[in-house]
């Protein structure tokens, strides 16, 4: 008696995927917190937008709480890759709490543009989603009413600030690279006098994933994207593989696969988002390995050589 032969199935990865820098050495700065400190460690809100990540570092001694009051005396917090307000940090002083802030650089960046236009005299538009941590954390590094939040091309079409003449825009990080170029075309159609940050704002992470997935799209009958539905960068891959006529799906682990949706697919891409570790990108394959006979090949568009300092304090112990 014979078995029945699996169906072949060719695999297109996408390269860079997954971690980036500043999930690098977010989750970096955690661990070696613990090391230090020992357990339990609090840090308000997610690391990042993973929940295997968020999982593993509950294993080793972290407890993730939504807000600093629910952090006890005596134990050192951490503040997640997303970015805080002003206000978070000043109370953690306050309270005479020690924290690790774990910001990744290019938010901070964004942070301290904001704060220099402001004195500058100028309003900014920051392009952005409603209610994301990124978004919270910058329009809490100015006065109220010295942002306002654009979200889409109709919002842009429709702002009107009280001067025209001295404004600037500023975008999240984790955006889609076309989405915001449609926004920004909008605003400088508008308003001739906007002051744009430097080109390279969308972080480079970002740019590169959606890169990586516009070079395999159209070779693939569909894409799996594995990250987590509110990681802002990890949904944009499932909406730039879509732009490019491809079928995707978002999962968050190889569990969560309905095999249904490879019906008649021949070949299939595999990408991750900057907060999903590789880990989950081999437990994907290996579950398509018990269906299909699989030939995997992976697709280099560039090489990420970039690495984050660690907070003084910390790098000792590293």
């Amino acid at each position: 008696m014979t078995m029945l032969q699996k169906p072949a199935l060719e695999l297109l990865i996408a390269a860079p995927r997954g971690f980036c820098a500043g999930v690098d050495r977010a989750i970096r700065i955690v661990e070696l917190a613990i090391e230090k400190h020992g357990a339990p460690v609090y840090v308000r809100h997610e690391i990042v937008h993973n929940k295997y990540v968020v999982d593993t570092l509950k294993g080793q001694g972290a407890v993730f709480v939504e807000e600093l009051d629910q952090v006890p005396e005596g134990v050192p917090v951490v503040f997640s890759a997303h970015g805080v307000p002003k206000s978070v940090p000043a109370n953690a002083e306050d309270r005479g709490l020690t924290y690790l802030d774990a910001t990744c650089p290019l938010v901070s960046k964004v942070h301290r543009q904001a704060e220099r236009l402001v004195a500058q005299g100028k309003h900014i538009v920051f392009i952005g989603h409603a209610g994301h941590p990124e978004v919270i954390g910058t329009f809490g590094q100015v006065p109220p009413g010295a942002m306002t939040l654009i979200e889409t091309v109709a919002d842009a079409e429709t702002f009107m600030p009280q001067d025209l003449t001295n404004i600037a825009f500023l975008t999240q990080t984790t955006l889609s690279v076309d989405d915001t170029r449609d926004v920004v075309t909008t605003l400088q159609r508008r308003f001739a006098a906007i002051q744009a940050p430097r080109p390279d704002d969308i972080c480079y992470a970002t740019s590169n994933r959606q890169n990586a997935v516009k070079a395999i799209a159209a070779m693939c009958d569909a894409m799996l994207v594995i990250g987590a539905p509110n990681s802002s960068n990890s949904v944009r891959l499932v909406e730039v593989a879509e732009r490019e006529g491809t079928p995707a799906r978002l999962i968050q682990r190889a569990a969560d696969l309905d095999l249904a949706f490879l019906a008649g697919v021949g070949t299939l891409g595999i990408t991750a988002g900057a907060s999903a570790p590789e880990v989950l990108v081999r437990e994907l394959v290996a579950r398509l390995g018990e269906h299909f006979t699989i030939n995997e090949r992976e697709v280099e568009t560039n090489r990420e050589t970039i690495s984050f300092k660690l907070p003084r304090g910390l790098e000792a112990a590293a």
